[in-house]
């Protein structure tokens, strides 16, 4: 009776008796799976076809026909240069020839009347053969001025500079009324209708699926089966259109252990441009991956351990070692688990070494 009353008592004031409360865990079966992990690579964009534009002839800067950043076309008008030098150049050239084709004239004229008269036995053979050599001397005035004529219009046309490739137009550090000379830097054309991403991978990448005794064919074919690669920019948009790994480099950088690459994207809207930075990701197809969800794992200074589950549904640490395969949600684990393997998932980072997991 006094029990109960007391009982009684403690429920009145609202006081509840502790339960025993037991804590319980979500787990897996770590299994093997195929999986496709993204291999990132630091990569920066340069054009297939970028040109340095320098002028061919000296003048004065008359026209800067285009602007930094502009997209051009093949053969389009870029810079003009002062041309009435060249243009008198050219009318004295002219001039010369039409001399020379006078003087080829007098000279056929004479050669062909000695002729003529050689066979009338009138003029001696020495002055047949003065007027030959004459004529044919005449021939080769004509034939050195019309070559003057020529690199006279060849050079008048170099006081237009034009676009050599598609591309867009780099930094401009000339004005009008400057002097330029063939040494002179006036801009930079970054042929851009494709664009290189170059990266480096490491040796130990390619060596995983190309032999050290692979010939260059098998390498060829080895580019030709890896998947296609995306670029991301720096603000992690994804650009639009795929590109395709197109070189390895057959020589490894000492210092860093890596072989230089390149993937080439097509790039139909001018959207890419030559020093833009970003990632290459190439997605590679794995077979038989140990995965576990990242909540599994528990970092714990330089280590990572995961809590497997024994027999009595106790748990016990396990170090393993992972690697980030990128998809947010899970790790690849290389070594410390076993396919059958029962670890606890959703609240690893509560478990005390030795704890009862209920499952």
């Amino acid at each position: 009776m006094a029990l109960g009353m007391l009982i009684s008592g403690v429920t009145a004031c609202g006081l509840d008796i502790p339960k025993e409360v037991h804590s319980s865990f979500e787990t897996i079966t770590v299994k093997k799976q195929d999986v496709t992990i993204p291999l990132k690579f630091s990569a920066k964009l340069k054009g297939q076809t970028d040109v340095t534009i320098s002028p061919q002839v000296s003048g004065q800067l008359m026209q800067i026909c285009v602007r930094e950043g502009q997209q051009v076309k093949k053969g389009q008008t870029l810079f003009v240069i002062d041309s009435r030098n060249a243009q008198l150049e050219l009318e004295a050239a002219q001039a010369n020839l039409q001399a020379a084709m006078a003087q080829e004239n007098s000279a056929k004229l004479e050669y062909e009347s000695n002729k003529n008269l050689y066979e009338k036995n009138i003029v001696s053979s020495y002055m047949l053969s003065n007027s030959e050599n004459s004529y044919k001397q005449a021939k080769a005035s004509v034939a050195q001025a019309r070559a003057s004529v020529s690199r006279a219009k060849v050079n008048l046309g170099f006081c237009t500079v034009s676009a050599p490739v598609t591309g867009v137009i780099g930094e401009i550090p000339v004005r009008p009324g400057d002097q330029v000379s063939p040494g002179t830097q006036l801009t930079m054309v970054s042929g851009n209708t494709n664009m290189d991403a170059e990266f480096s991978v490491t040796e130990a990448l390619i060596e995983a699926s190309v032999s050290s005794g692979a010939t260059q064919a098998d390498k060829a074919k080895y580019m030709a089966e890896l998947p296609a690669v995306i670029f991301l920019m720096k603000n992690g948009t994804e650009y639009p259109h795929k590109g395709r790994i197109t070189s390895l480099t057959g020589v490894v950088d000492a210092a860093t252990g890596s072989l230089g690459a390149k993937a080439t994207f097509p790039n139909p809207d001018g959207h890419l441009f030559s020093g833009v930075q970003g990632t290459v990701v190439l997605p590679m197809n794995e077979k038989d991956v140990m995965l576990v969800p990242q909540v599994a794992v528990v970092k714990l200074q330089n280590k990572q351990q995961v809590y497997k589950v024994k027999a009595d549904s106790t748990a016990t640490a396990v170090e393993v070692t992972t690697f980030d395969i990128g998809n947010g949600e899970d790790f690849a684990i290389t070594s410390g688990l076993n396919v059958g393997d029962r670890i606890v998932t959703v609240g690893a980072n509560n478990v005390q070494e030795g704890q009862r997991v209920l499952y």
